[in-house]
């Protein structure tokens, strides 16, 4: 029997596809299971940008900034333009990292991660701060580029699908967009929501439901009703397959079916809290947010290892959306994320510092997750990977649109050097990042948006 690089097991109309096992391999298929456009020794690098909504408590996530002033308050749909009056200057160069306390639950992976500061976005007057920070996150379209072009800014076509464009081409899916936001009903407009364009006016929407985004990787047709529990649907097939697999295939098929029955149950315990939800509250706002949370990524995770996708956008929650949410174990009631960050004086910030906290705490576990998988080549997938934190503004009381908080996570295979912290120059644009990023991806690209150079202190 001919195995190719995506090898299916099937049964009554259902398909579920598996990663890729080496053992299988055979002349062309494993040529094409390593490096997409690179060495096919080696794995696909994969890129995840993760975003949180609202900026963050910059004193508590900044170091050195722990006893500062709190800031001034910044309402409406106002940006703070006082950039060059209130912003402390970096003094450009790299240091050990040193974890803060917004941080801490990145301890065991101080050696994995980078701090970088002094990075900038472009802003136009006139449109909400929160809905620029979400739309122009990986746009990076300046004003005057989209007036040139004739574009309406802030679209332009995210960093994501530029990458896609390049590595998505032997993946099922060139990106995946996956979302934390539970409701169903906008609360704001897609600008608030959504940080994935195609192009101009073209949104990239993100998968916000478990089930439809497991239905969507695991099923030929991602919209018909599961046949049976996938549990059922492989037995016969793994069993027949198991017999051909090397050792290590075997413990990687292993792990990969215990991942598919654990997201099974989880989503159907998930589904259980939607049903015994309190009518008085909308649903879709008391889901524990914690589990919410690691069940997309989850879901996410098995899309990379399976070699479905190599691209992928996760964003946390939307921006601003005054809504109640349930973050289990932070507080015993819903509380509203935006909200908080307008009401820091007194110790007001500690509160809003704990929710700062809980979104590491889901990074953290993102990353151990990709710690514990191992791609075609038994290297871990984090190893393989490139993987962002941050946000769209630097800090969420005085809606400033620089100092944007970016964590970067993964190896890239050896071309990033981890475990520092790098304070780029006051005013360094987040599109040189962004530039930075695709070139590790491996785009041969000179400029992406309004960038004008790279971050070249992140390569090894």
């Amino acid at each position: 029997m001919n195995f190719t690089r995506r090898k299916f097991l099937k049964a009554k109309g259902a398909v579920l596809t598996l990663p890729f096992l080496p053992s299988l391999a055979r002349g062309d298929d494993a040529a094409t299971a390593g490096g997409l456009l690179g060495d096919p020794s080696k794995p696909s690098k994969k890129l995840v940008i993760m975003y949180v909504p609202n900026g963050l408590v910059r004193r508590c996530f900044f170091p050195g900034e722990e006893e500062a002033e709190l800031p001034g308050f910044v309402g409406g749909f106002n940006a703070d333009k006082s950039k060059d009056e209130r912003r402390k200057r970096n003094e450009p160069g790299i240091y050990p990292l040193e974890l803060t306390s917004t941080m801490q639950p990145l301890a065991e992976h101080i050696d994995d991660v980078t701090l970088i500061t002094g990075l900038d976005r472009t802003f136009k007057n006139g449109q909400d701060v929160h809905a620029q920070g979400a739309s122009c996150y990986l746009t990076s379209l300046s004003p005057e580029q989209a007036a040139a072009a004739g574009i309406r800014h802030p679209n332009g076509r995210s960093l994501d699908q530029v990458i896609g464009d390049h590595v998505g081409h032997s993946t099922a899916f060139r990106t995946l967009e996956v979302s934390c936001n539970g409701f169903k009903a906008g609360k704001e407009s897609i600008f608030f929501d959504n940080i994935s364009w195609y192009g101009p006016d073209k949104i990239a929407p993100s998968i916000k439901d478990p089930k439809k985004l497991y239905d969507r990787l695991f099923m030929a047709d991602g919209y018909r009703r599961h046949m049976m529990d996938v549990t059922d649907l492989v037995l016969a097939d793994a069993r027949s397959l198991s017999r051909k697999l090397g050792r290590h295939d075997r413990e990687m098929m292993d792990e990969f079916m215990e991942m598919i029955r654990d997201v099974e149950v989880r989503i159907k315990k998930m589904q259980k809290l939607i049903s015994d939800a309190d009518i008085e509250i909308p649903k879709d706002e008391v889901l524990p947010r914690g589990e919410y949370i690691r069940l997309q990524a989850d879901l996410m995770l098995l899309a990379l290892q399976m070699g479905i996708t190599n691209v992928c956008t996760f964003m946390v929650g939307p921006e601003r959306w005054d809504a109640s949410l349930l973050y289990e174990g932070v507080f015993s009631a819903p509380v509203q994320h935006h909200n908080m960050t307008h009401n820091q004086k007194g110790d007001g910030y500690k509160e809003l510092q704990k929710i700062d906290i809980f979104h590491m705490q889901q990074y953290a576990y993102l990353l151990s997750r990709m710690k514990t998988l191992k791609d075609t080549d038994g290297t871990s997938l984090l190893d393989n990977s490139i993987v962002t934190y941050g946000a769209g503004l630097g800090d969420g009381a005085t809606h400033q649109y620089y100092d944007l908080p970016l964590i970067v996570a993964g190896k890239s295979q050896g071309q990033i050097k981890q475990g520092r912290f790098i304070r780029s120059r006051s005013g360094t644009l987040n599109s040189n990042m962004w530039l930075t990023i695709a070139n590790l991806m491996g785009l041969e690209i000179e400029q992406f948006s309004d960038s004008n150079g790279v971050i070249s202190d992140l390569w090894a």
